[in-house]
C-alpha cells in the first residue's frame, strides 16, 4: 500500500489543490468505480474535487478519508439507492460472466468471489471495498463510513461471515451442476 501523499499546508490555495489532486485522484476514482460503476465515476471524482475546491480550508492533513467520505456523500446525493444498486450488481455480473471462461483456477476463483460479492447488501460490499480494494485502515474506513472504529469492526466482521457464507453457498451449488462434455458445451 502506497504512503498517502500530504499537500503542502501553507501552499498556495492553486497548489495545494493542485497537489491534493495529484495525490489522490487515482484512489478516488477506484473508489468511485467500485462504488458508482465506470460509467459515472468521471462525475463522482469531479464533484468530489469540486467540493474540496470550495472548502479546501476544511480538508484535512490527512485528506484521503476526507474525499472518501465527500465521494460517498456525492454519491448518495446524486443517485437513489435502488438505482446504483442495480448498476453495480450488473456490473459485478459481467465480471463474473467475463470471468467465467475459466483459464485458470485463479479466474474461477475471482469469479466465485465476485459473484459472492454481487450477493452481498452494499454495505457489506462497501465495508468490504474499504479495506480491501481501497487499503484503508479500519480508522480511516469507518470515517468514510460515519461511524465509530468500534462499529466498523462489527459491520466488517459480518461482511466477512455473509461473504464466506456466500462463497459457500456458491461452492455447493457448484458441486451439483451437472458436468457437461465438451462437445455439450459446443452444441449449447
Amino acid at each position: 500500500m502506497a504512503k498517502e501523499k500530504e499537500p503542502v499546508a501553507h501552499a498556495e490555495p492553486n497548489e495545494r489543490f493542485t497537489a491534493l489532486y495529484h495525490a489522490h485522484h487515482r484512489q478516488l476514482y477506484a473508489y468511485a468505480v467500485s462504488r458508482a460503476g465506470h460509467k459515472l465515476a468521471d462525475d463522482v471524482v469531479g464533484d468530489t474535487f469540486l467540493v474540496a475546491w470550495r472548502r479546501l480550508d476544511a480538508v484535512p492533513a490527512r485528506p484521503l478519508p476526507w474525499l472518501l467520505g465527500v465521494a460517498r456523500n456525492v454519491i448518495r446525493e446524486r443517485f437513489r439507492d435502488d438505482i446504483r444498486q442495480a448498476s453495480l450488481a450488473a456490473q459485478l455480473r459481467a465480471w463474473v460472466v467475463e470471468a467465467d471462461a475459466d483459464f485458470a483456477d485463479s479466474v474461477a476463483e475471482r469469479a466465485a468471489m465476485l459473484a459472492a460479492l454481487a450477493c452481498l447488501s452494499e454495505d457489506d460490499r462497501e465495508a468490504l471495498t474499504l479495506t480491501a480494494w481501497q487499503g484503508l485502515s479500519a480508522k480511516d474506513a469507518a470515517r468514510v463510513l460515519g461511524c465509530s472504529t468500534a462499529t466498523f469492526f462489527v459491520r466488517l466482521h459480518r461482511a466477512r461471515k455473509r461473504l464466506e457464507q456466500a462463497m459457500s453457498d456458491a461452492a455447493t451449488v457448484d458441486r451439483h451442476r451437472p458436468v457437461r462434455s465438451p462437445e455439450q458445451e459446443y452444441a449449447r
